[in-house]
């Protein structure tokens, strides 16, 4: 992880929320990621951050990366406890692009949307358990570019709209769910619902026909996770400036992001009890030293290096991996 570009970022935020906390959270969000405490093996090549100070605010971008790998590695248990009695989807649900004034109130009627799709008989039928995200994406390019219509090649093929074309959604924001689905173990010969059906299902739920297209597949274990387990929205949209900084936090201030439920819900507190650690792998990294760092001047600079005590030795090696790390 590059925590310099995390904690420049985090002045940044500094700046755009200072008028929405108070002083005290302010002055926490500040001291964010002002020292970092590893330990490393012999050669200082393999790091293990076991102590900083955090802020815990949802739009710090370091705290944002560090939740997603806890987050990474809780999913990741539960699908091997899973495993056995279930099969795993990836399912995202979208709808037109909306102004700033509507984006808040989108949010609202998505959350809606999927109460009365989670309802309706075929996906009762199906799904055991899913865990659902909410991600939102700010659409700064003037024109479709080729990385964009080639991630999106079917819906601009529907439009009649190609790579260079002038892009309707500039300026626009897309909130999506992504949904981790726990079906049944016969899903794929008794129950499965074809990718036609769960558009027709989603857009009676949201009630708007002219929602286009749904993106159902078999979990991808790797890729899934990190989708799921990564942030509500990428820092390098909410940080473009005040304006869409402004934007992004109304609409989520309050909010749940992500939510467990069924299988996944009874999941979490056994994995939050320390009941599903038998599945964890071992750290094997023998960790000789202690690394302090503080910031300063715009980097992070070596303040303290010792090796660890045999005590300290005995203590913190040989412990269980509690996080994953995950694509940006």
């Amino acid at each position: 992880m590059d925590y310099k570009t995390k904690k420049i970022k985090n002045q940044v935020l500094q700046e755009f929320i200072k008028n929405k906390v108070s002083e005290k959270n302010l002055n926490r969000i500040h001291e964010c990621g002002s020292f970092l405490l590893f330990h490393t093996d012999e050669r200082k090549e393999k790091k293990r951050l076991v102590h900083s100070n955090s802020c815990k605010n949802r739009f710090c971008a370091m705290c944002a990366y560090k939740n997603a790998r806890k987050d990474a590695m809780k999913i990741s248990i539960m699908l091997k406890y899973l495993e056995n009695n279930c099969q795993f989807l990836f399912l995202t649900l979208t709808s037109p692009n909306v102004t700033s004034d509507n984006l808040a109130d989108e949010i609202t009627d998505y959350n809606k949307a999927f109460k009365r799709f989670s309802e309706l008989k075929l996906f009762r039928g199906a799904v055991v358990g899913y865990i659902r995200k909410l991600e939102i994406v700010y659409d700064g390019s003037k024109k479709i570019t080729k990385e964009m219509y080639k991630k999106k090649k079917e819906y601009y093929d529907n439009l009649g709209l190609y790579a260079g074309d002038k892009n309707s959604n500039y300026n626009k924001y897309h909130p999506h769910f992504h949904v981790l689905l726990a079906v049944k173990k016969n899903y794929f010969s008794n129950n499965y619902i074809k990718r036609d059906t769960w558009l027709e299902m989603w857009q009676k739920a949201k009630r708007d026909e002219s929602i286009t297209q749904v993106d159902v597949r078999k979990l991808d274990m790797k890729k899934g996770v990190a989708e799921i387990a990564k942030y509500s929205s990428k820092d390098s949209d909410y940080l473009i400036s005040q304006e869409i900084f402004d934007v992004m936090y109304k609409a989520l201030k309050g909010r749940q992001i992500i939510t467990y439920n069924g299988v996944f819900k009874e999941s979490s507190k056994l994995y939050k009890n320390g009941d599903l650690d038998y599945l964890k792998d071992v750290d094997l990294t023998e960790y000789v030293y202690r690394i302090l760092y503080q910031w300063g001047q715009g980097e992070y600079v070596e303040k303290e290096i010792r090796e660890l005590t045999d005590e300290e030795k005995e203590r913190f090696n040989k412990q269980l991996i509690d996080e994953i790390d995950i694509e940006e």
